[in-house]
């Protein structure tokens, strides 16, 4: 294949000298992140991602201060419904800062270059045009809601599955965990399948995209840097062995689709391998957390679930809800590629914007009684979960479908389904979720 210049070479294996200063960096990091909380800045109270804090609350104290906050973390934080999306489909604001194309901003960052294998640092998400452009396209066509929709038998079969068994416990008294036995491997087992990774590969493929996935929060300790670096190699291992096989023999998968595109040139080898990883993680770990998060909304508010058992076509409004009231991916952020002005408050080129998505979707701007868990709301969905923009994210669509089977299925199979005490909300800032929801079927 023709190396083209968006190659980028895989991370070298990091030196004493490296871990010493990326442990250092990460210390710093974090108490001047405490620090700034303790001082009252509510921007580093968010980054810290306690699961004790109240986000919601925070984002109102944030909403408070105006339509754009400037914290000491060095972010301008946005929490308007109108400004979010804004910037989201502003071309002016970019994923990279001006000039760093292709990861090239990524080589300068310690942690990035010890941490982060390609299946985890480059893919089109973190990239402007025309890259991102040129890389979406290429596996776009298999994320369309008519493709998607075609696979929706083969869905309800792998869930029906995992809900044949949690039946067979609760019919010996037992319980069981919402997140452990039905919101992980019901989303890993969908992309495990539409990627094309074999069944004896599923469990390693869970393993992995677990420990990659808690990646989109940062990287937090030297700990965690070294698990990262061990799951995203053997990653890169996983998908280059599968994306060979299928350059020999294509199949009807969306790996052999990234494999032809690497062999007619419009991806690098290198861009093959993130496009991989990113289509696992991005089709995991948000998905994990929309099933979660629903369940234990309709768990706090049982007339919805009571409505839902009644009329399980109600499913769709409760996908939606969910994704507004309590969703997965909380922020993103864009960097000012020029010099502007947003509500009034001048940003220089290089300013981050810290887009507060969920806040936004709490706007009471947008969204009447924004606090209320309510699936019937009227009008179209109307929330900034999947992003907007060019960075639309490309898998809404199978993310809609895999929630709308759950909570449809999970009404009509387990009707008795309540939660037990014990639940427990994971660490993170950007990503929200549990980290066990205990539950009975009985």
């Amino acid at each position: 294949m023709t190396t083209t210049p968006h190659a980028r070479p895989a991370p070298p294996a990091p030196t004493l000298a490296d871990r010493l200063a990326v442990g250092a960096l990460l210390g710093v990091q974090d108490l001047s992140l405490r620090a700034l909380a303790l001082a009252g800045d509510p921007v580093a109270r968010w980054s810290l991602g306690s699961p004790r804090t109240d986000v919601y609350a925070l984002y109102e104290r944030i909403r408070r201060r105006g339509p754009v906050v400037r914290s000491r973390t060095g972010v301008h934080a946005l929490t308007s419904a109108e400004l979010c999306e804004q910037v989201l489909r502003d071309p002016t604001f970019g994923v990279r800062p001006a000039g760093h194309a292709d990861g090239a901003g990524d080589r300068t960052d310690p942690v990035a270059r010890i941490a982060l294998p390609p299946t985890v640092t480059g893919s089109f998400l973190e990239m402007d045009p025309p890259d991102h452009t040129r890389l979406r396209r290429t596996v776009a066509p298999a994320f369309r809601p008519r493709v998607v929709r075609e696979r929706a038998p083969r869905l309800e079969a792998l869930l029906h599955g995992l809900v044949d068994r949690i039946e067979d416990r609760a019919r010996r008294g037992e319980h069981f965990d919402v997140m452990a036995d039905l919101a992980a491997p019901f989303p890993i087992a969908v992309i495990s399948d539409l990627l094309g990774v074999p069944e004896a590969d599923a469990a390693r493929f869970r393993a992995i995209g677990n420990t990659v996935g808690q990646a989109l929060d940062g990287v937090r300790t030297l700990r965690q840097v070294d698990r990262l670096r061990t799951a995203g190699l053997e990653l890169e291992e996983l998908f280059a062995r599968l994306l060979d096989e299928r350059a020999a023999e294509p199949r009807d998968d969306v790996l052999s689709v990234v494999a032809a595109a690497r062999a007619a040139g419009t991806a690098t080898g290198r861009e093959a391998l993130e496009t991989a990883g990113l289509l696992l993680v991005a089709g995991f770990e948000t998905t994990v957390n929309l099933i979660g998060n629903g369940i234990a909304a309709l768990a706090a508010h049982p007339q919805w679930w009571e409505r839902l058992v009644a009329e399980p076509d109600l499913a769709p409004r409760v996908v939606e809800e969910t994704l507004r009231f309590d969703p997965s991916v909380q922020a993103t952020s864009r960097i000012a590629h020029a010099d502007t002005t947003l509500a009034g408050t001048a940003l220089p080129a290089g300013s981050t914007v810290l887009v507060l998505t969920a806040a936004a979707n709490r706007d009471p701007a947008a969204h009447p009684r924004p606090a209320v868990f309510d699936p019937l709301r009227t009008g179209e969905p109307d929330h900034l979960t999947f992003s907007s923009g060019i960075h639309f994210c490309l898998g809404t669509p199978l993310a809609r479908l895999e929630g709308e089977i759950a909570f449809r299925v999970l009404a009509q199979r387990l009707p008795r389904l309540r939660l037990l005490p014990g639940a427990r909300r994971r660490a993170g800032a950007v990503i929200r979720g549990y980290a066990t929801l205990p539950a009975t079927a009985r």
